[in-house]
């Protein structure tokens, strides 16, 4: 009786959850079922991104919204499925994370294509700025975990992106999150900065990094 009042007192927001744990749960394993290679769902989620990229580069932005969404589920199934099947490898993380960054570029590029064909240089400057900043975001913490244990301060990875991404595409309004995410990008990239200079100032920094310092 009393876990079923805790239970009606918990927020819409951790039903939600509850139901995309469960619906992802179950199409995982149907997914995994298929025999089909988590690095295939990769590969397929670059083909799918691509189509997305040219239909921002068209001005379709609900369309990409959509191609973006399915994109993404596939992005975050194929790490699901590699560990229900047993199949993760780090060469399928290290692809994985490769071809996240042509992903991030192709889409970025998309709306740099869009902007600069109807003549809106400033929006082209804003989402070419936008894809930089979210290349940092990614590029800082890979070079400050060659020198420190961890570098995972800041906001705006790549989820949040994405995100962004698929709101402002279903709202046909690109502009604002084109505003957030290089905002937010460029003052994730400070932070990751920062924190990883007093890391270093404080010794708490990896072995190899003196070697790789002087090299």
């Amino acid at each position: 009786m009393e876990k079923d009042r805790a239970d009606l007192k918990r927020p819409l927001t951790y039903w939600i959850g509850e139901g995309a744990g469960w619906l992802l749960h179950h199409v995982v394993t149907g997914l995994a079922a298929t025999g089909i290679t988590p690095n295939m769902f990769t590969l397929v989620a670059l083909g799918v991104n691509s189509c997305a990229a040219a239909l921002f580069a068209m001005g379709q932005f609900r369309a990409a919204a959509a191609a973006l969404f399915l994109a993404a589920f596939l992005d975050m199934a194929d790490g699901q499925v590699a560990r229900r099947s047993g199949q993760v490898t780090a060469f399928g993380a290290f692809l994985d994370s490769t071809l996240d960054r042509y992903s991030d570029l192709g889409l970025y590029m998309g709306l740099v294509v869009y902007y600069t064909l109807i003549g809106r240089t400033f929006y082209m400057v804003l989402a070419a700025i936008a894809m930089a900043s979210s290349f940092m975001v990614s590029y800082s913490r890979a070079r400050a975990e060659s020198l420190i244990p961890s570098c995972k301060v800041g906001f705006m990875e790549r989820p949040e992106r994405l995100v962004l991404l698929i709101l402002g595409g279903l709202a046909s309004r690109m502009a604002p999150a084109l505003w957030v995410i290089a905002t937010v990008s460029t003052i994730t990239v400070v932070h990751r900065v920062v924190y990883t200079w007093q890391e270093l100032k404080a010794g708490r920094s990896l072995p190899e990094a003196g070697a790789s310092q002087m090299s």
